[in-house]
């Protein structure tokens, strides 16, 4: 990697699953050195993860992208006395272990600072390296649920839902990417580095908007509403003529003028149930219905072009057919499929954000297990041939 924004910096990404290695997967995006550390024989359970054809997970391929994969035993003293060597030709160590793990290798941010006073060490964990629960196993979901998301998420009435995808592992990662270039952004004038800890509860929190003081203040206490945010109208999901569903967002005074002409319905602009955002907010059952009766005679391509028109914000519920055939998905390059040696892998997603003059690229889908084994131990962690050899054949590396 030589074009995005991160070049030149080197990332030892240890860890499984989601929240580490997606973190990962944005940081090598961006053009920074991803070396992946994997214990041999199994590898990161995201290589059967989901999806699984010719037994390899079908976004292994994606999540691992731009990304060396080096087999080394972490549970070994001398796969941890590697592990050091490499740290110190780092720039930043990114781990998810349960907290204290790395402590008990030696390869925590005290010891790792000792030989490599730049070291930035990011850990991402479920509930962070302090307080009274840290220590305690926390996956995505039970960060969604002590975060508040869970809460918050279904129609009234019924349980708590899921989102659909792995959601507080991802805003976990995020927050961790943004932690380790802000670390690198202070690294650069105190020439230190530190640790950074991304906790995956307080990750999804922070986009909990107003919960907390709405709740204390004003004894409201926001939770499940469906498609619907309660006094905000009209902004729901409507049946078009041919089943698809379609989001508009017409709720702000102006849009919502432009929509009752869009609809030919002039009148409903003033009409006193609907005149303002309060009045449109207690009537909104009333006020939807008469959304859907229009949105239901026309088909969506015809619902969509007549609402672009208008200005008023609308688009399809995509599922995964409608973002791979779209075509500002294509035009934005949101849309991958990368050549390997066996082909195409993919479609996969594309970088994000876009970068000007710096933009990344993905040079490369999820290696093999150990691939880049030797060639790394050899270049940063002085392992000659005799070490390899003997490191091999004690099962403490693979390739």
């Amino acid at each position: 990697m030589s074009k995005g924004p991160l070049s030149g910096v080197r990332v030892l990404e240890l860890g499984s699953f989601i929240a580490g290695p997606f973190a990962g997967q944005l940081l090598a995006d961006y053009g920074a050195e991803v070396i992946k550390l994997e214990p041999p024989g199994a590898g990161d359970p995201m290589r059967r993860w989901g999806i699984v054809q010719d037994g390899q997970s079908l976004w292994w391929p994606a999540i691992a992208r731009n990304k060396k994969s080096v087999a080394l035993d972490l549970r070994h003293p001398d796969g941890q006395a590697v592990a050091r060597a490499l740290a110190t030709q780092s720039d930043v160590v990114l781990e998810n272990f349960r907290p204290g793990t790395l402590d008990g290798w030696g390869l925590g941010y005290q010891a790792l600072a000792e030989l490599n006073p730049r070291i930035i060490v990011v850990h991402v964990s479920g509930l962070g390296q302090t307080g009274p629960r840290s220590r305690e196993a926390g996956f995505g979901s039970i960060g969604e649920a002590m975060g508040g998301m869970r809460f918050t998420t279904g129609d009234a009435g019924s349980r708590p839902a899921r989102t659909g995808i792995s959601i507080g592992d991802s805003l976990a990662a995020l927050f961790a990417v943004v932690g380790t270039s802000t670390a690198l952004v202070e690294r650069a004038a105190s020439g230190r580095g530190q640790e950074v800890d991304v906790a995956i509860y307080e990750a999804v929190a922070a986009l909990m908007e107003s919960t907390m003081v709405d709740y204390e203040r004003a004894g409201v206490l926001r939770t499940r509403t469906g498609s619907v945010l309660p006094g905000v109208a009209p902004s729901n999901v409507y049946k078009a003529a041919d089943g698809a569903d379609i989001a508009i967002a017409g709720n702000a005074d102006a849009v919502y003028r432009r929509l009752c002409d869009a609809m030919g319905r002039p009148e409903l602009a003033t009409d006193p149930r609907f005149d303002g955002h309060e009045a449109r907010g207690r009537n909104a059952t009333v006020l939807d219905e008469e959304v859907e009766r229009w949105t239901a005679s026309l088909g969506s391509a015809e619902l969509l072009r007549i609402l672009a028109e208008h200005g008023v914000p609308a688009g399809k519920i995509y599922t995964a057919p409608d973002m791979i055939n779209d075509l500002h998905y294509a035009a934005r390059q949101m849309v991958l499929r990368p050549e390997t040696d066996d082909g195409v892998a993919g479609p996969m997603a594309g970088i994000v954000p876009k970068f000007s003059r710096t933009p990344g690229e993905v040079s490369a889908v999820g290696p093999r297990l150990g691939q880049h084994s030797r060639a790394v131990l050899g270049e940063l962690a002085g392992v000659d041939d005799e070490a390899w050899k003997d490191l091999l054949t004690r099962g403490v590396v693979a390739e």
